[in-house]
C-alpha cells in the first residue's frame, strides 16, 4: 500500500487502489473503471477528491517513487550504522549496488524513468515528485558527506554531485534492460565496484 500522506480515506483507498495495479500493469493501461470497480469508490467521489485522473495516476507514481526513496534511504541508514572502518562501509556500498541495480530491479528502474518523465512535462506533478527525488539525492549527499567526516571518502568530490551520478548510472543501467542483448550485470558490478572503490573512496 501507499504510505498514508494523511490523505481524506476515500482519497487513500483510490491512490492505494491504483499504486496496488502498478504491480502488474504499466501505468498507461489503468483506466479508471477499473479502479473504481478494484476500489468500490463511485466516479463522483474520484472526480471530487482529483482534478482528473491522470492526476491519480500521478498520486500513485509519486506514492510508488517514495516508496522505492524510503527502502533506499533505509538501505543507506543500515550501512552507515554497521560500519565500523573504511573497508566494512565500501563493502557495505557494495551490496547495495548487488540489491539496486540487479536484474530484477529493471521493472523498478522503468517506472521511475517513467515518474521523472511524466514530471518533467507536468508542473503539477512536479513538485510532489521533486520533493521525493530531493529525499533520495539529500540522502546519498549524507552518506558521502559522513565517510569524509570518518576519513574514508574522497574529500574532492562534492557530496550532492557523487549523489546524482550514483543514480545516473543506476538509472542508466535502463538502456540496457530492455534491449535483446544483455551486458554481463557481473562485469557492470565489476565497473561499479571500481568506481567506488578507486574514485569515490580513493583516499582515506
Amino acid at each position: 500500500m501507499a504510505k498514508s500522506q494523511g490523505f481524506h480515506p476515500t482519497k487513500q483507498i483510490l491512490i492505494d487502489t491504483v499504486v496496488k495495479l502498478m504491480e502488474t500493469q504499466n501505468a498507461i493501461d489503468i483506466n479508471s473503471d477499473e479502479v473504481l470497480e478494484i476500489s468500490g469508490i463511485s466516479k463522483g467521489s474520484l472526480y471530487h477528491h482529483f482534478e482528473d485522473f491522470s492526476e491519480l495516476i500521478e498520486y500513485a507514481l509519486v506514492a510508488r517513487f517514495a516508496s522505492f526513496v524510503d527502502r533506499s534511504i533505509h538501505m543507506l541508514n543500515q550501512v552507515t550504522t554497521h560500519s565500523k572502518n573504511k573497508k566494512d562501509f565500501v563493502a557495505g556500498i557494495h551490496q547495495v549496488t548487488r540489491v539496486t541495480q540487479s536484474v530484477e530491479r529493471a521493472g523498478f528502474r522503468a517506472e521511475r524513468v517513467t515518474a521523472i518523465s511524466t514530471a518533467m512535462r507536468n508542473e503539477r506533478m512536479k513538485l510532489r515528485l521533486g520533493e521525493e527525488q530531493e529525499r533520495l539525492t539529500g540522502a546519498l549527499a549524507d552518506l558521502f558527506r559522513e565517510s569524509i567526516e570518518r576519513g574514508w571518502g574522497n574529500p574532492e568530490f562534492d557530496p550532492r554531485t557523487v549523489a546524482v551520478l550514483v543514480q545516473a548510472y543506476t538509472m542508466g543501467q535502463v538502456v540496457d534492460d530492455f534491449t535483446p542483448d544483455h551486458m554481463s550485470i557481473e562485469k557492470w558490478y565489476v565497473l561499479i565496484d571500481a568506481i567506488v572503490d578507486h574514485i569515490f573512496f580513493s583516499k582515506g
